[in-house]
């Protein structure tokens, strides 16, 4: 419960790494206006770090694919039932939901019955897949904050108050720094298999294994692993160790900046570290595997020609996708020999990739989402049932 201290409650829900971060940042600038505001809700070390009560641990609830889900349904229903417990006890003055969407719409429709405002900050990518949901939302949710620039107005020609506030990434300190030419840099690969231990394992042994291939025609290039915090080391240790006689291998920690600005190309999970990747200008081959099932079923429902953000947002190929069948060691490989073959290719590529950036709408997501949720606040008026 609130402390008498405390003035309004916003309760904050953030279902993976990404959206913690993202979330930790905007309660930051929340509090920067207004520092009586009581924050609780579901996220994770981010968030807990500035302060916000944790209600339930977001890690238990990460997962990626269709048919994956079904092993975190105890998890994801437990949240489930926290989250509603504590709409109904604190009745907050703001619900804000990161992401997440199957497990956040059906909040928004709790709140929706509790007359609890509703902000969706990340919201579902329902123009790529499932459009059936732009009316969940129009029913459940009073403003969008969106962060990729065409989205505000396919929403607000759905009917729906959206923002477009910038991405947050831009906040992270990536839009600041200026990324060292690809000649400039050593001849090394980055491996970024991912955040959550499921892609890691899925993904992390077929880039090793592209690996030890592409060191077969490029004797002694180096290769950097991306550790993301939210990944166990010593399972990234364990998944590498079988490889470590063969090729040059280093686990690198921290910041996936740290990785793609020392490498001439990437090869990546699908996913926010895609676009890290183009705002480092790093070329980038794009992979992603799902379950058969999961893969079945998304492809029935994906509406656009990409998956890749980048590509999403340039409106065309800046970044290869190897999806699914296409995915293999060699075929990574071969694309990734290919690429370093001709450095004057990458460094166009890396060049094309520079205007991503512009596209984005400069640092500031977080600010510009902090101030839409005290303006909501101020409104004080939650809305009828």
């Amino acid at each position: 419960m609130p402390h008498a201290r405390y003035g309004r409650c916003v309760m904050i829900v953030a279902g993976e790494a990404s959206g913690d971060l993202h979330g930790a940042r905007l309660v930051r600038a929340m509090r920067q206006r207004d520092d009586r505001l009581f924050f609780c809700g579901i996220g994770g070390k981010s968030m807990a770090s500035e302060g916000v009560r944790i209600l339930f641990d977001a890690h238990r609830l990460s997962v990626v694919g269709i048919t994956e889900v079904m092993s975190r349904l105890p998890d994801i229903f437990r949240g489930i039932s926290i989250a509603r417990s504590a709409l109904k006890t604190l009745r907050p003055d703001l619900l804000i939901l990161i992401d997440f969407p199957d497990f956040n719409l059906h909040l928004a429709a709790h709140a929706r019955k509790l007359g609890v405002p509703v902000l969706y900050y990340i919201g579902p990518q329902v123009w790529a897949w499932r459009p059936g949901r732009v009316r969940t939302l129009k029913k459940r949710v009073d403003h969008m904050a969106v962060i990729l620039p065409f989205e505000a107005e396919f929403y607000r020609n759905n009917g729906i108050m959206a923002t477009f506030v910038g991405h947050p990434l831009l906040d992270s300190g990536l839009s600041s720094q200026t990324a060292p030419v690809l000649k400039a840099r050593q001849q090394a690969v980055g491996l970024l298999p991912g955040s959550r231990n499921a892609e890691i394992i899925r993904h992390l042994p077929l880039m090793l294994d592209a690996a030890r291939r592409l060191n077969q025609r490029i004797p002694g290039i180096r290769f950097l692993v991306s550790r993301a915090p939210t990944a166990e080391s010593g399972h990234i240790q364990e998944l590498v160790r079988p490889y470590a006689s063969e090729i040059d291998v280093r686990i690198v920690s921290g910041g996936v900046e740290n990785v793609l600005q020392n490498v001439r190309l990437a090869v990546a999970v699908s996913g926010t570290v895609t676009l890290e990747a183009a705002l480092c200008q790093t070329p980038t081959i794009i992979v992603y595997r799902v379950s058969p099932l999961s893969y079945r079923l998304g492809k029935a429902l994906i509406r656009v020609p990409h998956i890749g953000l980048a590509n999403l947002i340039a409106g065309k190929t800046v970044a290869a996708e190897l999806i699914q069948d296409a995915a293999t060691a060699e075929s990574i490989a071969d694309l990734a020999a290919a690429k370093l073959a001709d450095l004057t290719m990458l460094e166009a590529e890396s060049v094309e990739l520079g205007g991503i950036r512009e596209r984005l709408g400069g640092p500031g997501a977080s600010d510009r989402t902090a101030q839409i949720a005290l303006d909501m606040l101020t409104s004080g008026k939650k809305r009828l049932q």
